[in-house]
């Protein structure tokens, strides 16, 4: 799902992202984009992933776990699976196998007050349970119902963790997408994964060697991994058009081209 990843994140080796938003925890989840020998000395809580113009995740949901792949997504609320079998899927959720697994009903304040943020207005479905549709720029769209289960993070478990379970849709690039089960949603938005494990920060890094890599959160002190630099989020008191209010913002100070950094004002960014 290549429209997920902007192509810019191939070009960084390390993004580190701190939110400011105030939580009190200081747990560290650490996962592997893809396993590294010697990654970690001591048992973790991490996601190994593999990147080529996406960035996926493996973990397991549900109970007993089912193992699924999903894209990393930073610019999207709304984490999902593909919960439906057809012909152009390899992974699929089975959300009738998870005896922990519980649709979300329309009257919930989650699907009344939560869902506030998402791009399209979530409805009722006939049995009176939270529907949601997703929409994508390449005209890529799925729908479903919004549910809750166990998310387990390496060795962390993240019992009711909200995420769309979807049953229909179309795709834009049906060969991209049948190599995953879905979407983890990486913003600010109160339904993202991030904000559902309530840790203060995130950061990946990207091999420049081979497709792996590593997705920490929170902190953590880890030899192989040095020191992270960080860029101040900024919050927008005079909304753009198409700002999106909970995605990661941060102020442009100018444009170098080669050496030379270009005469604008700053007023202009």
């Amino acid at each position: 799902m290549a429209f997920f990843i902007h192509l810019l994140q191939l070009l960084i080796c390390c993004l580190s992202v701190k939110q400011s938003l105030c939580f009190s925890s200081t747990q560290a989840l650490i996962l592997p984009l893809k396993t590294q020998a010697g990654l970690v000395s001591q048992p973790s809580n991490k996601l190994s992933f593999q990147h080529n113009v996406t960035l996926t995740v493996s973990l397991t949901v549900g109970s007993p776990p089912q193992p699924v792949t999903m894209v990393l997504d930073t610019g999207s609320e709304l984490s999902w699976l593909h919960c439906k079998k057809s012909p152009n899927l390899s992974s699929v959720f089975n959300p009738l196998s998870s005896t922990s697994y519980t649709p979300i009903p329309c009257s919930s304040p989650t699907c009344r007050t939560r869902t506030r943020d998402l791009p399209n207005p979530v409805s009722c479905d006939p049995k009176n349970l939270c529907h949601a549709i997703v929409t994508y720029a390449d005209a890529t769209s799925l729908e479903g119902n919004l549910a809750s289960d166990t998310f387990r993070v390496g060795s962390s478990a993240q019992p009711g963790t909200i995420f769309g379970c979807m049953d229909s849709g179309s795709s834009s690039n049906s060969e991209e997408d049948s190599k995953t089960t879905g979407l983890m949603g990486m913003n600010r938005g109160s339904l993202s994964f991030v904000t559902q494990l309530g840790l203060p920060k995130f950061s990946y890094c990207i091999s420049g060697r081979d497709s792996s890599g590593v997705l920490l959160f929170g902190d953590a002190s880890l030899s192989w991994l040095g020191n992270l630099n960080y860029t101040p989020l900024i919050q927008m008191s005079t909304p753009l058009p198409y700002y999106d209010r909970v995605a990661y913002t941060v102020q442009l100070e100018g444009i170098r081209v080669s050496n030379r950094i270009l005469a604008l004002p700053k007023s202009v960014f």
